[in-house]
């Protein structure tokens, strides 16, 4: 009767057999293609409100530039804008305005340019009195969709290719 009965009540081990294992991985695997792309354009759209919110830091430390160094007018790189606070008094060509990875032109998956400089001469020296500044991605469709460009009169607007032909406001 002893034997008949432990044949009857055979316990079950301990632990995942591997078909309920394989359901288990199969079901996390669905779960991650659905939420990956959509974690993707997440990503690309911070990084689009990082560039947009960066180009309006640029203009500012533009505006206080000009003011600090009159002569100069703004400046026609980012690397002016910078600098090491340790290295010293700012200077025109290291002026600690912008602080990070924005002087050296990369942040959050877009190329940060100064470009299209006018400038005059007076007394001999060149006197920067426009500038625009673009932000593209660095992988168009992956970091962001869309370019940006900021100017001297402060104004975001945008290229939908991701390009630097900025003509759409910015909503």
């Amino acid at each position: 009767m002893t034997t008949a009965s432990h044949k009857s009540n055979r316990q079950r081990p301990n632990g995942f057999t591997l078909m309920e294992l394989l359901i288990v991985i199969s079901i996390m695997l669905i779960l991650m293609l659905i939420a990956i792309p959509n974690f993707n354009k997440m990503k690309a759209q911070a990084n689009e409100t990082s560039a947009i919110n960066s180009l309006q830091a640029i203009y500012k430390a533009q505006i206080q530039y000009q003011t600090t160094y009159p002569s100069n007018g703004f400046a026609c790189q980012l690397s002016a804008l910078g600098g090491d606070p340790k290295q010293g008094v700012p200077t025109p060509t290291s002026a600690q305005l912008l602080q990070g990875d924005l002087p050296a032109g990369i942040k959050a998956g877009y190329t940060f340019n100064i470009t299209n400089c006018s400038k005059v001469t007076v007394n001999n020296t060149d006197q920067i009195t426009g500038f625009e500044v673009t932000a593209v991605p660095q992988a168009v469709g992956k970091t962001g969709n869309r370019g940006f460009c900021i100017d001297n009169y402060g104004e975001v607007k945008s290229d939908p290719t991701g390009g630097t032909n900025c003509t759409q406001n910015i909503q």
